[in-house]
């Protein structure tokens, strides 16, 4: 192949031009995220050679080299791994196929665009090596090609790049950073050694630098030609776990997630039986911004017996623990596993309950001894956790124990063994409402008898908590009850006097509801009096059988219609005893003031107004009669 000349992907050029100018406060990332795709690019050598051992040529000892040259103000990587054909050049350095583009310029909008970490997410790594450089040549040949069939691919960074043909003996990939003026800081071994210990050094192959000795001579260290690695070359999770310090756990988080922060908890385990494995599994302490895409796969790397599978094993942790990071080496799977036989293997189904088991662990244990720690948690996943009650029903009655929510005593930490343990003598039920927010949840007019009494209510805020609902009904033998479903039954939470009392208002106050359904027969299924209501008129209610109209609006504005929806009308109750109510019957205004109340009771449950303009309307009428 001439030389020839190319365009770069219109994505790649604002990403190149973030890069360079605005993106990395740590510019020493640069060095982590080359050698750390010299290191896969080996692994992916090692895999291909499971089926094709003569890839390995005549080199079967797979390293990384690194050094720099102080007078062409240089720095190369070196690896002798897979390679690349001129296609593939072509291909991986000068476009971006299915790295999230979209999403991660939408990312770097705003305050992040000094996060070091992002560029990992997204598989550009490579374009970091414009942080330092002015021109970036790329030489490399794919193993088992011909000598005669390598690449050259060199760039500045703007909006070209060249590529042709060359010869070259070995195989692998030498990048080469032709540094920028004021750079020449990394011109340094000291600085390369520095950079590669604290950011590769759990890379499972060597990376290797030339040795320096000190010259007498010259009263100054030298450079030789002999090489030798500055990393350990051992896989963190393979240590003992009495040879690993907190800080080389944290870094080792860091290095995986492309996290700035340490996690929140950790734990590493050896597995032994009929399935033997490692893990080695952190909890961030920050939610990633597509926390919610569920298609999103989880943040587990798999190994076999050290050789690199793939990264995010989604198999080997449930959907609703996508937020959990690590690596997880198995000593049983096949070399040659692929995605498919991963979803069916029984192994595999034994790893992924293991680990879910050891996360759940994790997490009772931070939840019982560091409560503060844990609040944070909740904060961050809380919601994705919930998940699991309906997802995992072997673990459900764990992930329960798990949940914190709001009350009526509490804004935020309230777990079901707290709320059990403060009910009061003779309460069956634990008492919940579901609202879009905390406030609607705290002034609903159901809460008002309980308020009186009181009874702790949950305070159920989150989108997926009506769908959690749908699968949770008990705990501790306790049933969950809607304040806001069916007719309100305190049992024996209401004496004698009380109950005589309603029936007595309700008698009374029959005349009144009558009229009032068939002046609401369109939009309410029944109005009946109600000693749930303290200060308000009136309140909604649907049915104990019926979809609550909070997960009928949730259903709304996902563009779903609610199973019924048309057919299924609220109930309306209202309060004999409210100033308002009372003046219904001597109105002249009857079903105006019906309506109002409707309405009311509607907006107090958060819910919409089909017609503003006539509720509007009826309103001003009767403020100005």
């Amino acid at each position: 192949m001439d030389k020839q000349t190319l365009s770069f992907q219109a994505e790649v050029k604002q990403i190149l031009h973030l890069v360079t100018h605005s993106l990395y406060s740590n510019k020493e990332i640069f060095l982590r995220e080359l050698v750390s795709n010299a290191s896969d690019a080996c692994d992916k050598l090692r895999f291909e050679a499971l089926d094709n051992a003569a890839l390995y040529e005549d080199a079967p000892n797979l390293e990384v080299k690194v050094w720099y040259d102080e007078t062409a103000k240089t720095i190369t990587i070196r690896d002798n791994g897979i390679g690349m054909s001129a296609d593939e050049a072509v291909a991986h350095l000068g476009t971006i196929a299915k790295s999230g583009t979209r999403e991660f310029m939408a990312k770097l909008e705003g305050e992040q665009k000094k996060d070091a970490n992002l560029i990992g997410q997204f598989g550009v790594g490579f374009y970091s090596g414009f942080i330092v450089a002015d021109r970036i040549t790329v030489e490399s040949r794919r193993a088992g090609a011909k000598p005669e069939e390598g690449v050259r691919w060199s760039s500045e960074g703007s909006g070209d790049f060249e590529v042709e043909t060359i010869t070259r003996a070995e195989r692998g990939t030498d990048v080469i950073l032709h540094l920028r003026e004021g750079e020449e800081e990394f011109l340094s071994q000291w600085k390369l050694k520095s950079v590669i210990s604290k950011y590769s050094d759990h890379i499972s192959l060597p990376v290797l630098m030339k040795k320096q000795k000190w010259d007498e001579e010259k009263k100054e260290q030298v450079t030789t030609d002999e090489w030798e690695p500055v990393n350990k070359a051992a896989a963190l999770w393979t240590r003992s776990k009495s040879d690993i310090t907190d800080a080389e756990y944290q870094e080792f988080y860091k290095q995986i997630s492309y996290d700035s922060e340490p996690p929140l908890a950790y734990t590493h385990n050896r597995v032994e039986g009929r399935t033997e494995y490692t893990q080695l599994l952190y909890v961030p302490a920050k939610a990633p911004f597509d926390l919610w895409n569920r298609d999103k796969r989880g943040g587990v790397k798999l190994y076999v017996k050290r050789v690199f599978i793939m990264d995010d094993a989604e198999a080997l942790m449930p959907v609703y623990l996508r937020f959990v990071k690590g690596v997880i080496d198995s000593a049983d799977l096949p070399l040659n596993v692929s995605r498919e036989l991963l979803q069916e293997s029984r192994d595999v189904k034994a790893i992924r309950e293991g680990s879910t088991k050891r996360v759940l662990s994790m997490l009772e244990d931070v939840a019982e001894n560091q409560k503060d720690k844990y609040a944070a948690f909740w904060e961050q996943f809380g919601a994705v956790l919930k998940e699991g009650i309906g997802e995992d029903h072997a673990n459900q009655e764990r992930l329960s124990k798990l949940l914190r929510f709001a009350s009526t005593t509490a804004d935020s930490g309230v777990s079901f063994a707290d709320y059990v343990g403060r009910m009061k003598e003779g309460q069956e039920a634990i008492y919940y409402i579901t609202a879009d927010t905390l406030a609607a949840a705290k002034n609903s007019p159901q809460l008002e008898i309980f308020r009186k009494k009181g009874i702790e209510v949950l305070l159920l805020t989150d989108r997926v908590d009506e769908w959690m609902l749908s699968h949770l009904y008990e705990f501790d033998g306790k049933p969950l009850q809607s304040v806001a479903k069916g007719g309100v039954d305190l049992g024996k939470l209401q004496d004698e006097a009380e109950k005589k009392q309603a029936e007595e208002a309700a008698e009374a106050f029959k005349p009144v509801l009558e009229r009032l359904k068939t002046s609401l027969k369109e939009r309410a299924k029944d109005v009946r009096a109600t000693t749930r209501l303290v200060d308000s008129p009136a309140c909604i209610v649907v049915d104990e059988g019926d979809m609550s109209s909070h997960l009928a609006r949730l259903l709304k504005q996902a563009g779903q219609s609610a199973p019924g929806a048309g057919k299924s009308k609220p109930i309306l109750e209202v309060n004999p005893e409210h100033a308002l109510v009372k003046r219904l019957d001597a109105s002249e205004r009857f079903d105006d003031l019906a309506q109002i109340i409707f309405d009311q009771a509607l907006l107090a449950e958060g819910g919409q107004l089909e017609d503003p303009a006539a509720y509007v309307k009826r309103v001003n009428a009767l403020l100005t009669a």
